[in-house]
């Protein structure tokens, strides 16, 4: 596993917080504060504390995560307009996990996107994604 990112707010570089409250923050990319970009207006909410999954998140992280959520929303509806947004977490490798700290996916949509009103189940119901022996 390679080192955590998010752990003391050790952010990337060209990672800026955007919002936050007591327990998590709201991180995006500069990329995706382009206009156009392929994930144009997404981010991250992180726990300030280490938890390898959501799995592993406190009651009152739940309620903060919740909670800045909401402001996220109102924030990205205000400064990107999306039509609709697609939420998630990735929890261990095998589902796609590659940062070992929980960080909840905010992804607005568009109606112009190529993959417009593919959702998250999209890909898992592809032919490609057929388990071998079945």
């Amino acid at each position: 596993m390679e080192s955590c990112v998010f752990c003391n707010i050790d952010l990337e570089p060209n990672q800026s917080i955007v919002l936050a409250n007591e327990h998590c923050l709201f991180v995006q990319l500069e990329e995706s504060r382009i206009k156009g970009n392929r994930l144009e207006g997404a981010g991250l909410i992180v726990p300030k504390k280490h938890r390898e999954t959501v799995f592993d998140l406190t009651p009152q992280e739940w309620k903060a995560t919740n909670s800045l959520l909401h402001e996220v929303k109102q924030y990205l509806d205000k400064k990107y307009k999306p039509q609709g947004y697609n939420l998630g977490w990735n929890c261990g490798e095998v589902g796609g996990q590659h940062i070992f700290h929980a960080h909840f996916h905010v992804i607005p949509r568009y109606e112009d996107e190529p993959l417009a009103g593919k959702g998250i189940r999209y890909m898992f119901k592809a032919k490609e994604n057929q388990r071998k022996g079945y």
